[in-house]
């Protein structure tokens, strides 16, 4: 996921049949046999089944495959006006025109919005520091506490399947032990005395071997074990031959169950669950980081909203100021209280709004901060962040069927819904063979030696010189009516049905996601042109009544300036509805990739998975180490020069 290493991936391309792009996910996700043990008739009819729940979503998109082109084709000519008007709507009454005008006027190095944005929370003059789409971006890839959190789960699944793995490692074990004993026994009376008769021992035992686990469900064991002992009797007592005698002894132990237990696929479910474990939480990651990513676009896209927002309410007070002092200058002609008292309200009701905007900013640029978590630029700073690029009003091209397919095919979700069926379908294949009764085999083999040494105890062994121990042995166990396992086994198919429904569901809400964000992109594009040309016209009406106004003396009747406050409002409604529109519209954009899984590519992220092995202690899982935001020239302060 460096942000530094761009990795643009090609589109889907529609001709692709989504049976070959499922047939492709269920491999990769398990669920195709690749790696688990699910090659079976009755899997293959289950993914077709799958299969066709998806081809019923592409149905009818399928009908009409081309792509549809959107653009906003704005026409002013149906507003008969003049082109030099439309060239001084422009200049004079449109937010790049506000802008303009804030930036003549601001002190050099100053933001636009600097005069506008008042004091900080501690009572300070706000800082200002200006941020692009892809800084905000790609610190939010490197930062973003979700994905940090989500980005130690492949590691953390990775050390489970090693766990899980583990089982089937060779165990060694080693024993020890001596014993020195004297234990008195009754004597015997021998020529008128009697003594007490002693029985000494010195006896040691050691042995040592490995064993493992077969992922046949057998064990396999074998054992080395030596003996040494010198037996000593204080009265009449008969001494063993040899003595001291060492003993060696020579065990392999094999027990394999035949039927409940046996199997490599029964006995790997547990690798095959954590391996699929591990590929789930790689694909949570990424889902995480494609949230973050899109959820930091659209957190500055609010951003450039609330900026063009502060600056249509400061210019629509400026406005309401001055018709405000031309009501209250005609007090001495025509102006009654009443109607000075709401040009008055009026305009406070304009500083009231102006708050709201400024706050509205406030809260933007800290959710935004929020969302990157860059060290350099914390939530607790009271920096104010302003953007650095607009929205982006370009056409373009989609295919609902493309999208469909794009989204089947690359979002993480889909990928976690196919493991999720796999992991029912090893659980119900375990519980099948769990049903079977218990029939297990025991074998065992010695070779045994005998000798004054341990050297010459070990040649007998190898010559076979006494008698080899040999046990064969069988155990069946049953139980009456086996309800247990009847019901575990109930018990995973319809775990796996739920699974598979999940998975369905999975794919509608894709395909839903999806809809919303194209019915969103094709509203908020013909919005775009209608609130333009609401603006434009709002536009007009209001320079049409200042010219009027400045012409003649009738222009500055208190009529006239009532009707010039109200004409200001409904220019600044329309430029907040325009702004809106084209805010919508991106985000639009940003949900339809995210629905559609391709955020990644769209913002050249490169997706890496962190690997436990590559961490050194106290390491973070995404250290990215990306140029900290905020430099020492970047900061504007208000009133600074």
């Amino acid at each position: 996921m460096n942000p530094r290493n761009h990795r643009v991936f090609a589109p889907l391309a529609a001709s692709t049949g989504i049976g070959a792009i499922l047939a492709a996910g269920l491999c990769l996700g398990g669920l195709g046999g690749c790696s688990s043990p699910i090659e079976r008739q009755s899997e293959k009819e289950l993914q077709q089944a799958m299969i066709r729940a998806i081809e019923m979503e592409i149905e009818h998109a399928k009908e009409n495959p081309q792509p549809r082109q959107l653009g906003t084709q704005l026409d002013l000519s149906k507003l008969e006006i003049r082109e030099d008007h439309l060239e001084q709507i422009e200049r004079e009454f449109s937010t790049a025109g506000y802008l303009a005008e804030l930036r003549a006027n601001s002190p050099t190095g100053d933001d636009p919005i600097s005069t506008l944005i008042g004091n900080d929370l501690m009572g300070q003059p706000t800082k200002l520091i200006g941020l692009s789409l892809e800084q905000a971006i790609q610190t939010a890839a490197a930062n973003n506490l979700d994905v940090e959190i989500a980005s130690f789960a492949p590691a953390i699944s990775q050390t489970l399947l090693t766990q899980a793995q583990a089982q089937f490692d060779w165990l060694f074990f080693a024993s020890a032990q001596y014993q020195d004993s004297i234990i008195p026994q009754p004597g015997f009376a021998f020529a008128g005395s009697a003594q007490i008769a002693q029985n000494i021992t010195q006896t040691g035992d050691a042995s040592a071997g490995v064993s493992r686990q077969l992922t046949t469900g057998g064990t396999i064991q074998l054992t080395n074990a030596i003996n040494y002992s010198n037996i000593e009797s204080s009265f009449f007592g008969t001494s063993p031959v040899p003595n001291p005698a060492n003993a060696s002894n020579m065990v392999l132990d094999i027990t394999q169950p035949l039927m409940q237990g046996f199997g490599r696929d029964t006995n790997m479910a547990e690798v095959y669950i954590a391996r699929n474990a591990e590929r789930s939480s790689v694909a949570s990651l990424k889902s995480s980081l494609i949230q973050a990513a899109a959820e930091t676009e659209k957190a500055y896209w609010t951003l450039v909203l609330r900026y063009k927002e502060l600056i249509i309410r400061a210019k629509l007070l400026e406005r309401g100021i001055q018709v405000r002092d031309d009501i209250k200058a005609r007090r001495v002609q025509d102006a009654r209280q009443a109607q000075v008292a709401d040009a008055v309200a009026r305009v406070e009701r304009r500083k009231s709004d102006l708050l709201v905007a400024r706050t509205n900013l406030r809260n933007a640029s800290d959710q935004l901060k929020l969302l990157m978590n860059d060290p350099s630029l914390p939530v607790g700073s009271e920096l104010l962040i302003v953007p650095r690029d607009d929205v982006i009003s370009e056409p373009i091209s989609y295919s609902l069927l493309d999208a469909i397919t794009n989204g089947i095919t690359n979002r993480p979700e889909m990928e976690i819904a196919l493991l999720s069926v796999d992991d029912a379908t090893i659980r119900q294949e375990l519980a099948k063979n769990l049903r079977k009764p218990k029939l297990d085999i025991t074998a065992q083999a010695r070779m045994l030696g005998l000798n004054d040494s341990f050297q010459d105890a070990y040649t007998d062994a190898r010559s076979s010189r006494f008698i080899d121990d040999w046990l064969l042995g069988i155990r069946f166990e049953q139980p009456i009516g086996n309800r247990l396992g009847e019901a575990g086994y109930r018990k995973a198919r319809l775990d796996r049905m739920q699974s598979v429904v999940a998975y369905r569901q999975s794919a509608q809400n894709i395909v839903f996601e999806i809809k919303l964000a194209l019915n969103a992109i094709v509203t908020n594009n013909a919005l775009i042109e209608q609130s333009t040309l609401s603006r434009v016209a709002q536009s007009e009406a209001l320079r049409a009544l200042i010219v009027e106004k400045e012409l003649t003396n009738a222009g500055y009747s208190v009529e006239r300036l009532n009707l010039e406050l109200n004409q200001q409002d409904s220019l600044a409604n329309a430029e907040i509805a325009e702004a809106l529109a084209q805010v919508n519209y991106n985000i639009a954009i940003v949900d339809l990739h995210k629905a559609m899984g391709t955020t990644l590519d769209r913002s050249r992220i490169d997706f890496v998975v962190p690997d436990a092995n590559q961490l050194a202690p106290g390491e973070s899982a995404l250290d990215y180490k990306i140029r900290p935001i905020v430099e020492p020239e970047a900061e504007l302060e208000v009133g600074d020069e």
